[in-house]
C-alpha cells in the first residue's frame, strides 16, 4: 500500500497600494438635462456647471444640459429607421436585373445556334463516335 503526500505551491501576490492624486476629487451630484424631450436624471459627474437647477428632492444641483441622451436617441427609444441614403439596395437590384437579361440572352442565342445546325448535342456526339468506330 502506497501513501503519497502531495507537495502544495502557494504563492503569496503582493498588490503595490494604488497611485495617488490620479483620480478627481470634484465627483459631486450632478443634474443632466436633455434639451431635445426636457427630461432631466441626476447623477455623479466632474462635468463643470454654472447653472443649477432645484430637483425634486428639494436641494440644488449643478445643471449639465445636453443635445441627446438614452431618452431621446433614437436606438434607445427603439425609434431607429435603416435609412438606404446611397441606394444601395436599388443598385444591387438594378445590377441583378441586367444580369438576368444577359443570361436570357445569352441562352436564346445558343437557343438559335442549335436550331441552325438543325442537329442536337446528342446527335453531334453520335456522330463522333460512329465515326470513331468506323476508323
Amino acid at each position: 500500500m502506497f501513501i503519497g503526500v502531495a507537495s502544495i505551491k502557494v504563492t503569496v501576490y503582493t498588490f503595490a497600494s494604488m497611485k495617488k492624486d490620479i483620480h478627481p476629487d470634484n465627483y459631486r451630484p450632478v443634474v443632466f438635462k436633455d434639451l431635445n424631450n426636457g427630461s432631466t436624471f441626476l447623477t455623479r459627474s466632474t462635468a463643470p456647471s454654472e447653472e443649477t437647477i432645484k430637483w425634486e428632492d428639494g436641494n440644488e444641483y449643478p445643471l449639465v444640459s445636453v443635445h441627446i441622451s438614452n431618452t431621446s436617441h433614437p436606438f434607445f427609444t427603439g425609434q431607429e429607421k435603416l435609412v438606404d441614403i446611397e441606394g444601395r439596395v436599388d443598385k444591387f437590384k438594378a445590377r441583378a436585373a441586367v444580369a438576368v437579361e444577359k443570361r436570357a440572352a445569352a441562352a436564346a442565342r445558343t437557343q438559335k445556334v442549335r436550331e441552325k445546325s438543325g442537329k442536337s448535342q446528342a446527335q453531334k456526339l453520335g456522330e463522333l463516335k460512329i465515326a470513331d468506330s468506323e476508323q
